[in-house]
Protein backbone atom coordinates (compact mmCIF):
# COMPACT_ATOMS: atom_id res chain seq x y z
CA UNK A 1 0.00 0.00 0.00
CA UNK A 2 1.42 3.34 -1.06
CA UNK A 3 0.46 6.89 -0.20
CA UNK A 4 -0.13 9.42 -2.96
CA UNK A 5 1.12 12.68 -1.46
CA UNK A 6 0.48 16.09 -3.04
CA UNK A 7 3.15 18.05 -4.90
CA UNK A 8 2.90 21.84 -4.57
CA UNK A 9 2.09 23.46 -7.89
CA UNK A 10 1.28 27.06 -6.93
CA UNK A 11 3.45 30.08 -7.64
CA UNK A 12 5.56 30.77 -10.68
CA UNK A 13 8.00 28.54 -12.51
CA UNK A 14 8.20 24.81 -12.99
CA UNK A 15 7.52 22.37 -10.16
CA UNK A 16 8.54 18.74 -9.76
CA UNK A 17 5.57 16.35 -9.57
CA UNK A 18 5.99 13.05 -7.74
CA UNK A 19 4.31 10.05 -9.37
CA UNK A 20 3.36 6.95 -7.39
CA UNK A 21 2.84 3.61 -9.12
CA UNK A 22 -0.39 2.29 -7.66
CA UNK A 23 -0.75 -1.12 -6.06
CA UNK A 24 -3.94 -3.08 -5.28
CA UNK A 25 -4.78 -0.61 -2.49
CA UNK A 26 -3.35 2.87 -1.93
CA UNK A 27 -4.23 5.95 0.09
CA UNK A 28 -4.08 9.65 -0.70
CA UNK A 29 -3.61 12.83 1.29
CA UNK A 30 -6.58 15.19 0.73
CA UNK A 31 -6.78 18.79 1.94
CA UNK A 32 -10.14 20.32 1.11
CA UNK A 33 -9.86 23.79 -0.40
CA UNK A 34 -6.22 23.34 -1.50
CA UNK A 35 -7.19 22.99 -5.17
CA UNK A 36 -5.81 19.47 -5.46
CA UNK A 37 -5.96 17.69 -8.80
CA UNK A 38 -5.52 13.90 -8.91
CA UNK A 39 -3.96 12.66 -12.15
CA UNK A 40 -4.31 8.98 -13.06
CA UNK A 41 -2.13 7.94 -16.01
CA UNK A 42 -2.60 4.39 -17.26
CA UNK A 43 0.56 2.91 -18.74
CA UNK A 44 -0.62 -0.70 -18.37
CA UNK A 45 -1.84 -3.01 -21.14
CA UNK A 46 -5.42 -3.10 -19.81
CA UNK A 47 -8.20 -0.59 -19.25
CA UNK A 48 -8.66 0.15 -15.53
CA UNK A 49 -11.20 1.87 -13.28
CA UNK A 50 -10.05 3.36 -9.98
CA UNK A 51 -12.46 3.60 -7.04
CA UNK A 52 -11.93 6.25 -4.34
CA UNK A 53 -13.53 5.46 -0.99
CA UNK A 54 -13.46 7.56 2.19
CA UNK A 55 -13.66 5.54 5.41
CA UNK A 56 -15.80 8.21 7.13
CA UNK A 57 -18.07 9.11 4.20
CA UNK A 58 -21.79 8.73 4.88
CA UNK A 59 -25.09 8.78 3.02
CA UNK A 60 -26.86 12.11 2.64
CA UNK A 61 -30.33 13.14 1.52
CA UNK A 62 -29.95 15.65 -1.31
CA UNK A 63 -32.91 17.98 -1.86
CA UNK A 64 -34.54 16.98 -5.14
CA UNK A 65 -32.07 14.15 -5.68
CA UNK A 66 -32.80 11.58 -3.00
CA UNK A 67 -30.23 9.73 -0.95
CA UNK A 68 -26.64 9.65 -2.16
CA UNK A 69 -24.43 6.97 -0.62
CA UNK A 70 -21.01 8.67 -0.48
CA UNK A 71 -19.70 5.73 1.57
CA UNK A 72 -19.92 3.51 -1.54
CA UNK A 73 -17.12 5.52 -3.15
CA UNK A 74 -16.78 7.06 -6.59
CA UNK A 75 -15.01 5.79 -9.70
CA UNK A 76 -12.66 7.48 -12.11
CA UNK A 77 -14.51 5.98 -15.05
CA UNK A 78 -12.67 3.65 -17.40
CA UNK A 79 -9.09 4.73 -18.04
CA UNK A 80 -7.95 3.42 -21.42
CA UNK A 81 -5.00 1.05 -21.73
CA UNK A 82 -1.52 2.41 -22.47
CA UNK A 83 -2.44 6.07 -23.06
CA UNK A 84 -5.41 6.73 -20.76
CA UNK A 85 -5.07 9.86 -18.66
CA UNK A 86 -7.68 11.47 -16.39
CA UNK A 87 -7.59 14.37 -13.96
CA UNK A 88 -10.03 14.62 -11.05
CA UNK A 89 -10.45 17.93 -9.16
CA UNK A 90 -10.68 16.49 -5.63
CA UNK A 91 -12.64 19.44 -4.15
CA UNK A 92 -15.47 18.53 -6.56
CA UNK A 93 -15.93 15.14 -4.84
CA UNK A 94 -15.10 16.10 -1.24
CA UNK A 95 -18.17 14.33 0.19
CA UNK A 96 -16.63 11.01 -0.90
CA UNK A 97 -13.23 11.89 0.58
CA UNK A 98 -13.91 11.85 4.31
CA UNK A 99 -11.50 10.09 6.67
CA UNK A 100 -8.80 7.77 5.34
CA UNK A 101 -9.16 7.65 1.55
CA UNK A 102 -8.44 4.36 -0.20
CA UNK A 103 -7.91 3.89 -3.94
CA UNK A 104 -8.45 0.44 -5.42
CA UNK A 105 -8.54 -1.06 -8.91
CA UNK A 106 -5.58 0.85 -10.29
CA UNK A 107 -2.64 -1.53 -10.02
CA UNK A 108 0.10 -0.17 -12.28
CA UNK A 109 -1.44 3.28 -12.81
CA UNK A 110 0.87 6.27 -12.31
CA UNK A 111 -0.86 8.60 -9.85
CA UNK A 112 0.04 12.13 -8.78
CA UNK A 113 -1.63 15.00 -6.97
CA UNK A 114 -0.86 18.64 -7.67
CA UNK A 115 -1.98 21.18 -5.08
CA UNK A 116 -2.14 24.91 -5.82
CA UNK A 117 -1.69 25.82 -2.17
Amino acid sequence: MGTIAPSVGGGTGARAVVETTMTASDTLVFRQGAGQMLRLRNTTAGALTVTLTGADAVSANILGGGVVNYAAGITSGVIAATTGDVVIPLDSIFNYLQGVITLTGGTGIKASIVSVS
